[in-house]
Parts: structure tokens; sequence; C-alpha cells
């Protein structure tokens, strides 16, 4: 199934084609427009040459951080991004030897697969739901009780990145992040 988040034919197909792609850009969907941080996958993949972890995590860490940063960089962070990223190549290289996709083909349910990614870094629990979501909706790899540990990202809807196909269901999304943040707003103050 291909994915279709930044609105860029060929950062979508770098999502489509790696598991490890779509894990880093969904690392980087903090405090950065969403198809903007899954657009970095495809930008690290263009400077460095390969999205391999075991090559990622054996970058030397200044040079890794200084291509991240290049124009366009890979996320407004670049630099603890950079750092981030290559943590995460480092797990996902020793613990899954180098295959991102076990996090979830190999997990015993939705459960373990939402342990798995709480263990990564960057991954709070609720950015974990999202990709654990995402990983259902758009991959259909939906381990037993996903559902469940998910919430309301399980849904049909507009909730979350897990949500976008096209251009139409991205702003929905938009449309729902504000809706709830208002909402806490108003919460908060009233």
């Amino acid at each position: 199934m291909a994915i279709h988040i930044t609105g860029d034919d060929a950062a979508d197909q770098v999502l489509s084609d790696d598991p490890f792609a779509l894990l880093v850009g969904m690392m980087l969907d903090q405090q950065y427009p969403m198809e903007h941080a899954f657009r970095g996958p495809a930008k690290v993949l263009e400077r460095l040459g390969s999205l391999d972890p075991a090559r990622i995590a054996a970058a030397d860490p200044e040079e890794f951080a200084a291509l991240c940063a290049q124009p366009p960089a890979i996320h407004r962070f670049p630099g603890s991004m950079a750092s981030r990223l290559q943590e995460l190549a480092r797990i996902v290289e020793d613990t899954y030897d180098g295959h991102a996709e076990r996090l979830w083909t190999e997990a015993a349910d939705g459960r373990d697969f939402l342990q798995r990614m709480t263990a990564l870094p960057g991954f709070g629990k609720q950015k974990a739901q999202i990709f654990v979501a995402l990983v259902a909706k758009q991959l259909d790899v939906r381990p037993e009780g996903w559902e469940k540990v998910v919430g309301d990202y399980a849904h049909e809807g507009y909730r979350s990145v897990a949500d976008v196909v096209d251009p139409a269901s991205l702003q929905k999304v938009r449309e729902h992040k504000k809706e709830m943040k208002a909402a806490a707003k108003a919460k908060a103050g009233g």
C-alpha cells in the first residue's frame, strides 16, 4: 500500500518503500508540520545515500548533524533530531537487526507493539498510539487488540497522521487538531 502523507511523490515513495523511513518520519513529527516531518527521511536518503540504520548509527555525530541541518533541514531542531535519529537507528540495528518492520511484524499483539514503540526515543504514549494506528490503517498490519491500545485513533475520522491519505485528509486532520487545541485551551481557562 502506498503512503501519501507529504504531498511530495518522491518523499511518499521513500515512506512506502522503507519501514525505517516511516518510523523516522513519525519520530520527526513533533513541533513541526507533519508533511514536512515525513519528508525528513527522503532528505536523509538524498544526502547520505542510504537510510540503512547501521550506516546512520555509525555516522560521525557532527557530520550527521550538519547533514540534517543542511537547508532545507529535516526539522526545525535539526541538531537534537539528528542525535535522536542516530539513537533510533542504533536501537533498530541492535534490537531488530536493522529491520524496523520487525517492530510490528513480530509483535505478539497490539499491547506488545505499543510497548515496543514507547521504548524508542521520541515516542511517548500518544505518538506510539498514532504510529500503531498508522501501521494498522495504512499498511493493514493489525495485531490483535491494536484498536484497544490506540483508543480513539482506531476510529474512522481525521484525528492524526494515521488518517492522512491525500491533501484533503491532511487538511481535515489539521482542522481536527486545531479544534482539539481550542477545546483544551477553553477547558483550562474555563
